[in-house]
């Protein structure tokens, strides 16, 4: 019975992280090839959401984070993405109820661009 809570635990931490890992990268893409920074975040921050709508309630209060300091031609757009873990199961083995999983990916900004005028 104890193996049995131990994978439950840790599959669901593994499956977050996986699902975050994807969705970072996948964020951070979309917002490379905005032509604004206010568009990188707003595409980050919608494509996270849809990446992750499907993760049920293993990954919830979603929190996605761009830092767009290097969106330039040429420059970087890092995104980080955090939610929390149900791990309701694992009560038994002394395991919070809730863990914290993040994610980051950085990707460049594409060179090629054209930017809108501030």
């Amino acid at each position: 019975m104890v193996l049995v809570l131990v994978a439950v635990v840790a599959h669901r931490v593994v499956d977050a992280r996986l699902r975050l890992d994807s969705a970072a990268h996948q964020a951070a893409r979309a917002a490379s090839i905005e032509r604004s920074a206010a568009g990188a975040e707003r595409a980050a921050d919608d494509l996270a959401a849809s990446a992750l709508g499907s993760a049920g309630p293993s990954c919830a209060d979603l929190n996605v984070a761009t830092d767009t300091s290097g969106f330039r031609a040429g420059g970087t757009v890092t995104v980080t993405v955090s939610c929390s873990v149900d791990l309701t199961g694992g009560l038994l083995l002394g395991v919070p109820g809730r863990t914290e999983v993040t994610a980051a990916a950085t990707e460049p900004v594409d060179s090629f661009r054209s930017a809108v005028a501030p």
